[in-house]
């Protein structure tokens, strides 16, 4: 089962993509964003975009809801879902998160291996990292409530979990652009 990164990871900036579009004070100085402010985004993101391969090697991305707990991205899906199926034939996937604005925000992707949780221990904190983050259910369209924890206890959804092996930060401020990479 992944556990959090033992040590925090490398950072470069790829300067190639970290310029300001017009000259301005302090926009010269752009630097590798910290591996701690990523983590901040991680935690605070509601909606991720997980991308996997299918077994005939087009690709699927859908969202998801993701936690963030000790250095491992947590997301489920029903047994039968698309996103399932994959990452039964290929654990390679990637999480993405971010904005949609071209002059701010902060995007990220998590390059990893989704690994199926199974262990009941770590499946109750993960529930509790959910519901701490979401709330304890989440509403359909039709005013149903599923139960995340439930979900997850009856069968009914799958957690997997995606240690980081390599991730990106794309950084917008008012023309300033950075992209950061870290490795694991």
């Amino acid at each position: 089962m992944p556990t959090g990164p033992a040590q925090q990871p490398t950072a470069e900036l790829d300067a190639r993509y970290s310029s300001a579009l017009t000259p301005r004070p302090g926009a010269a100085g752009v630097t590798a964003t910290e591996w701690a402010e990523a983590q901040r985004q991680l935690e605070a993101a509601e909606i991720f975009w997980v991308s996997t391969v299918r077994p005939d090697g087009r690709l699927h991305v859908t969202p998801v809801i993701a936690a963030w707990h000790d250095g491992v991205l947590y997301f489920s899906t029903g047994p039968g879902e698309q996103k399932a199926k994959n990452l039964s034939h290929d654990v390679h996937c990637a999480l993405t998160t971010g904005g949609n604005a071209l002059t701010e925000g902060f995007d990220l992707v998590i390059e990893g291996k989704a690994e199926r949780v199974t262990d009941p221990a770590l499946l109750e904190e993960v529930i509790a990292a959910h519901e701490a983050k979401y709330g304890p259910h989440i509403t359909s369209p039709e005013g149903t409530f599923h139960g995340i924890g439930d979900s997850f206890r009856s069968g009914d959804a799958v957690l997997f979990a995606v240690a980081p092996t390599t991730a990106y930060g794309f950084g917008r401020d008012n023309g300033v652009y950075s992209h950061t990479r870290w490795v694991f």
